[in-house]
């Protein structure tokens, strides 16, 4: 059998891989990416939030991007009915950037994966991890490729980036029940032949069915579009007795007021892709000699958007800890990488949670607007879920039910 030795070991070549193996090439760590796929591939995950722009930057991978010319995401608007609510991510309470992409991911992956092998980064597609031993913090994975090959890579650290693959959870033991309730999407892309001309043609949007219903629409600069429902999984499965996914996605379509002018007659590029009881979680994030990253750990919900925005936080910030590791310093995994990751995530399980209560969606829609709230709710949604100097991060779990039920009690005063 082949053998093969390297400092890092990177399972998947999406986003989170791909800012980790960038990161530490640039810092002369010996990288090797096995991704299972070929690129380019259909995946989920299109609408980016502006802190994912740090971690490309930082990482040397946001010119690559940025070139390729994909529509800009200025914030994000949230329809139900005759209601709507617009989100500036230009008018934030935290700093940081104030704009990210729209991007179909298969353009987008392969953009980034054909720019870590120009650097010179070991990247081999089509290869399946078959098994992982651990020799104290060394390890041992044997990888299949296409032919059916065999060969050992030895490594002194792996980061599993390989996304709803969960490898290393599933050979070691470490899934766990998401603590959100079972939501499945259906999502596919179509020609946008009906597509309004300026903003609206453009504009990222959330069109709320029901309570726990919604549809998504994110426009991408190449003229498609991106569409997908996301309800209850029971809800999902009804949209077609014969469990049809183009015949659900398009009832779900008939279904929306604001968009079925646009979108009720076009064709699907492709066969619309169901995700089932998509939420996960690990019973722990890391281990001697590896660290999970991105949807290999946690995934919550599309509804903000922050599936991208933790694959790369988590996979810069392993990147990093590996490094400081590896130059003899002390790293404690719990405090600095579990701990850290498991305040945004919690953060942002608040606002998925309270999205689907609908205590979050009577703040986004009660008028009159209050400019304050909505600037520390935007910075949320922007993915800054770090700074708690804003108290809609600090008291997150408290303060959206809170104020929901205040303006709630408030409504009837207001009718009488």
């Amino acid at each position: 059998m082949l053998q093969e030795s390297v400092d890092v070991l990177i399972i998947g070549a999406g986003p989170s891989g791909c800012v980790s193996a960038s990161y530490l090439h640039k810092k002369g760590v010996k990288i090797k990416v096995v991704e299972k796929t070929k690129f380019p591939r259909i995946v989920v995950g299109e609408s980016l939030i502006p802190r994912v722009m740090d971690h490309f930057a930082e990482a040397e991978l946001f010119e690559c991007l940025d070139a390729m010319n994909f529509e800009k995401k200025l914030g994000a608007r949230f329809i139900r009915g005759e209601e709507v609510c617009v989100f500036d991510f230009s008018k934030k309470f935290s700093e940081g950037w104030d704009w990210t992409w729209q991007v179909p991911r298969a353009d987008f992956d392969n953009t980034m994966a054909q720019e870590v092998i120009r650097k010179g980064i070991d990247l081999e597609f089509e290869s399946e991890v078959i098994s992982v031993t651990f020799q104290g913090k060394n390890s041992t994975t044997v990888v299949k490729d296409k032919d059916g090959n065999l060969k050992e890579i030895h490594a002194k650290f792996i980061i599993d980036s390989s996304g709803y693959g969960r490898v290393l959870p599933r050979l070691l033991d470490l899934d766990t029940p998401s603590k959100l309730d079972p939501h499945s999407s259906i999502f596919t892309h179509v020609v946008d032949i009906n597509r309004p001309e300026g903003e609206e043609g453009t504009l990222i949007s959330f069109d709320i069915l029901e309570t726990e219903v919604w549809l998504w629409v994110i426009p991408f600069s190449n003229g498609n579009t991106s569409l997908g429902v996301v309800g209850p999984t029971d809800f999902i499965n009804s949209l077609s007795a014969n469990k049809d996914n183009a015949e659900a996605l398009k009832n779900a379509i008939q279904l929306s007021d604001f968009y079925i002018k646009r979108f009720g007659g076009v064709n699907f590029i492709f066969e619309p892709i169901k995700l089932e009881n998509y939420s996960r979680s690990v019973k722990k994030m890391y281990g001697d000699g590896f660290a999970l990253t991105g949807n290999s750990s946690e995934f919550l919900d599309p509804v903000f958007s922050s599936g991208v925005a933790f694959a790369t936080e988590s996979g810069m910030l392993a990147a990093k800890l590996y490094l400081k590791e590896s130059q003899g310093i002390t790293v404690d995994w719990e405090t600095e990488f579990t701990g850290y990751m498991k305040r945004g995530i919690a953060v942002f399980t608040t606002y998925v949670k309270e999205w689907y209560t609908g205590n979050l969606q009577t703040l986004f829609f009660h008028q009159p607007e209050n400019p304050d709230v909505k600037r520390k709710i935007c910075a949320v949604l922007a993915g800054y879920v770090w700074d708690e100097e804003n108290p809609f991060v600090k008291k997150h779990d408290n303060l959206i039910k809170n104020m929901a039920h205040i303006l709630q009690m408030e409504s009837p005063q207001k009718k009488s």
